[in-house]
């Protein structure tokens, strides 16, 4: 990007929470930036959703809440287009002083699940599908932004609505703009089935941190760009609670060293490679389930019958299914993972999902039988549909540690239960407001 109108650069790097962590600093300091003397101390990345300290953590006192080095990701110096060409971003890995990567931050656990692909000559595809609202949060309740035409506010469902997208295309337009600027390959948008939701998806690419970042960018892009257009926007699981709620859904597969796709056996049903992955991603989704739902508000999406599944199993183009194989080509043979929500941070997710395909390959796990019908009305294991449930289950599982590092559990683990003792005290309402600005 030009520099020369650069005053003021974000180092930024994402906590546990998937929220953004920053520091201000000049724009002389650039130099110093990219050789990687910029620093933080680790316990930045696991603080709770308040910005808290984690009361017990390791990384506090007992260490003397020591600092990391930063150093740049490949991706560089980045624009915020929300401010202007005076501003730019410098997004940041963790790491020790001796340049060992920290164990605690989600980048690295990443990093470690696409090396263990790599040692099976494996490169994951992938792409995301995000859902969010755009919200007016200037009263006392969430409400869809009136139309600029005529004032009024739609309640209804716009699925698919030329309309939505058309009330709200100055806002689209700066996104799309936006994305172009920090070198996002976004595709379609549609207008969803809630009030004021869409969804945009990002196109598949073979660099999964490179999606990983993207997805988290994207968030951060259109969280700020919203409050430049006179309204809110948030990838919140259930902003309301007679809507639908919005999920971050994963599309995946694995390319072989000459880069064919090896879920691809010429048929609609697909290879072994893709029962096997499939059977990995089942067979950890219950313990993982606090990665794709790490919030309160998240159980509020994972009901029956609400277009976010709750029973285990996978189907071929069924979206009544945690996993689904979409239609198509069978070159372009794939899982969609269906259980994340919008509020959830995509490095953590990308690596539960690929590092349970990576563990199904390995282990030749055979998943059951493809569902058929409304995978609602079927006697399924479930995925905990209660937040200390799921704590309970991602701190004590057996699997969780073959897909991520032991420090980075724990300091999810103690991250959350803090978050329950706080947040339970605090007003519904009050609560859906935090949320609203953070995720």
């Amino acid at each position: 990007m030009d520099t020369d109108t650069l005053r003021q650069i974000r180092v930024v790097i994402p906590d546990l929470n998937g929220v953004a962590r920053a520091k201000r600093v000049p724009a002389s300091a650039l130099p110093k930036l990219m050789a990687g003397q910029a620093k933080m101390p680790l316990s930045a990345l696991n603080l709770d959703i308040l910005g808290n300290d984690i009361a017990d953590s390791p990384l506090l006192f007992d260490t003397g809440d020591a600092d990391g080095v930063l150093h740049p990701t490949p991706r560089g110096l980045l624009p915020m287009p929300w401010i202007g060409p005076d501003a730019a971003m410098l997004p940041m890995a963790m790491h020790l002083e001796d340049g060992t990567p920290f164990a605690g931050d989600a980048r690295h656990a990443l990093a470690a699940v696409i090396d263990r692909l790599a040692a099976r000559g494996l490169t994951a595809v992938t792409a995301t599908e995000l859902e969010f609202y755009l919200i007016d949060d200037s009263g006392a309740q969430f409400q869809p932004p009136p139309n600029p035409a005529t004032g009024r506010r739609s309640w209804g469902a716009a699925t698919l609505s030329m309309q939505m997208m058309d009330v709200f295309n100055p806002f689209f337009d700066a996104l799309y703009a936006g994305c172009a600027a920090l070198g996002i390959d976004a595709d379609t948008a549609t207008s969803e089935a809630g009030p004021g939701q869409f969804e945009i998806n990002l196109t598949h690419g073979a660099d999964p941190m490179r999606m990983a970042e993207d997805t988290w960018l994207f968030k951060l892009l259109v969280r700020r760009l919203a409050r430049a257009h006179g309204f809110a926007a948030s990838f919140m699981a259930k902003p309301y609670p007679d809507a639908s709620g919005s999920g971050l859904h994963v599309h995946a597969s694995l390319q072989d060293r000459d880069g064919r796709n090896v879920f691809d056996n010429g048929t609609p049903r697909g290879s072994d490679a893709l029962r096997h992955a499939i059977g990995g991603v089942l067979a950890t989704m219950a313990d993982a389930t606090l990665v794709f739902a790490p919030h309160a508000n998240s159980y509020d999406r994972l009901v029956p019958e609400a277009h976010a599944p709750t029973g285990i199993g996978w189907a071929y183009e069924n979206r009544t299914a945690s996993v689904r194989v979409p239609n198509g080509p069978t070159a372009a043979r794939r899982l969609e993972h269906r259980v994340p929500g919008g509020d959830a941070n995509p490095y953590l997710v990308l690596a539960a999902i690929l590092g349970g395909m990576e563990l199904g390959l390995a282990d030749a796990i055979t998943p059951p039988p493809a569902l058929t019908g409304n995978a609602y009305a079927q006697e399924l294991p479930q995925i905990p549909t209660e937040w200390d449930d799921a704590i309970t289950r991602f701190a004590g599982s057996g699997v969780m540690p073959r897909l991520f590092p032991a420090h980075l559990i724990d300091n999810f683990t103690r991250t959350k239960w803090q978050e329950i003792a706080t947040l339970a005290a605090m007003d519904p309402a009050e609560l859906k407001a935090l949320y609203l600005d953070s995720l």
